[in-house]
């Protein structure tokens, strides 16, 4: 986030001594990316963060295509991907391309036998169901339903569901993520007409400082491998921080809805970006106010990107028999609109009280085996007329 924080105790200035109480040094290490021209933070260890006892090689996450190209609008049932213990084996790759891979999972215990570190991507993970607590080495952050996590590549984290029933929506993004920049200033401040501001991003609010030494185990995904790592001691030694690289919240439901006499296209519900693809989020809203609008969106041709939508609540206006946890993909190269008879029931309403997170693409997506095993029926045929 293009905004400074700090948290726990710092030096007075950078790259200089500071002491511990019993006389010896904190190690100081500089969590960036982008080379060292991106956003970092300057972070305070207990000890050295780079005391390796061992690396073994576990497993292969790169997704696998079941098809390489697809023009066919499809519907998935995000909610039949099955329940599991583990937190990494809970993730199911559905669609991907070199520049986002879009998961599912539904972990129904704690993160608490291991660590984890992306060091391929930043990930943003939607909280559909649950609650908990993202740990990281940067601190702690409460999590509900309705939050983005968004979690920079690199960071050691551990997430601590408060009971079995989570139900997430992953990006793991191999470019930044960043707030769009037209609603910045030059000097990175979320502007007047940002749907959201600062106050609304929620950075980690306490530390867990563990100084101790033995075996710690961080899965590092790297190349699309996931290793296993051993260090010498506690991951969560940082005594302190400060910078622009860290993890963050942001409700879906602070998200304040743009709206004008006609239809608002798509970028008004502008959330995030990347150099790649764009997210959105799609809230209760009042409908447009001209006497003669048409609230439902219209027919639009999607020639430059992939549009995916991910249902969370409320009742989609411009889709026939939709429910919460349902994925739909309209793919670069054919137009798509609202269902028969959406667009008439649209006219005269006055709200919509829907909620959705909308992933475009600029480059097509692949389909999973696994998103495939949950696909709905013939959905690139619902606009059919009866």
């Amino acid at each position: 986030m293009p905004f400074y924080q700090k948290l726990g105790k710092i030096p007075h200035k950078r790259h200089t001594t500071f002491k511990k109480e019993d006389g010896g040094l904190h190690y100081e290490q500089l969590f960036g990316t982008e080379g060292f021209s991106g956003m970092s933070s300057l972070l305070y260890h207990m000890h050295r963060p780079t005391m390796v006892k061992d690396v073994k090689q576990v497993a292969d996450l790169n997704p696998k295509a079941a098809l390489d190209h697809n023009i066919k609008s499809r519907m998935l049932e995000g909610f039949k991907v099955p329940a599991h213990d583990d937190y990494l084996k809970s993730r199911v790759s559905v669609l991907f391309n070199n520049d986002v891979h879009i998961s599912l999972a539904a972990p129904t215990k704690s993160q608490t036998e291991y660590f984890y570190k992306n060091a391929d991507a930043d990930e943003m993970i939607f909280v559909h169901r649950g609650t908990g607590t993202l740990k990281t080495l940067m601190g702690n952050l409460r999590f509900g339903y309705g939050d983005y996590l968004v979690i920079p590549r690199g960071m050691i984290y551990q997430i601590h569901f408060d009971d079995a029933d989570n139900r997430l929506f992953i990006l793991d993004s191999y470019q930044p993520i960043y707030t769009p920049k037209r609603y910045r200033n030059y000097f990175g401040q979320l502007l007047e007409h940002s749907p959201f501001c600062e106050r609304d991003m929620r950075a980690p609010e306490s530390l867990e400082v563990h100084d101790e030494m033995g075996d710690f185990v961080v899965k590092t995904k790297k190349e699309g491998i996931l290793h296993e790592i051993t260090y010498a001691s506690h991951p969560f030694d940082v005594v302190g921080w400060d910078g622009f690289n860290y993890p963050y919240a942001f409700n879906i439901k602070d998200f304040e809805p743009i709206t004008g006499r006609v239809h608002q296209p798509p970028p008004v519900h502008q959330t995030f970006e990347s150099a790649r693809y764009v997210v959105c989020s799609f809230v209760p809203r009042l409908y447009d106010y001209h006497p003669e609008a048409i609230p439902a969106p219209y027919n639009h041709s999607n020639i430059d990107s992939d549009e995916v939508l991910y249902y969370v609540d409320g009742d989609f206006m411009s889709r026939n028999h939709v429910d919460k946890g349902f994925i739909s993909l309209h793919p670069a190269g054919i137009p798509h609109g609202p269902h028969p008879g959406a667009y008439e029931r649209s006219i005269g309403q006055k709200e919509t009280l829907e909620l959705a997170v909308m992933v475009d693409t600029f480059a097509p997506l692949k389909l999973t085996q696994d998103a495939i095993d949950i696909e709905l029926g013939n959905y690139h045929q619902s606009w059919l007329e009866d």
